[in-house]
């Protein structure tokens, strides 16, 4: 009788997480596909600038901008 038991709390955890991942599985699938068309390369709207022409005034040598990546850590 115990056995049966058991094995019944076994199956219950075993359908929980079945349905868990299958539903977790899905919805990575809706958010897939709502962001798939998504494309984030076109240009800005309104007045804005290209952020890499900002405050550059001068063209930047390797070791330079090698210098500055390791100060700041961009």
């Amino acid at each position: 009788m115990k056995f049966i038991s058991v094995l019944l709390h076994g199956l219950k955890v075993f359908i929980l997480f079945t349905g868990c991942t299958i539903l977790f599985y899905y919805g990575i699938m809706l958010i897939n596909e709502e962001y798939q068309n998504y494309n984030r390369y076109d240009e800005p709207k309104g007045e804005a600038m290209k952020v890499t022409a900002a405050g550059q005034t001068e063209e930047q040598g390797l070791v330079d901008r090698l210098i500055l990546f390791y100060l700041n850590g961009e």
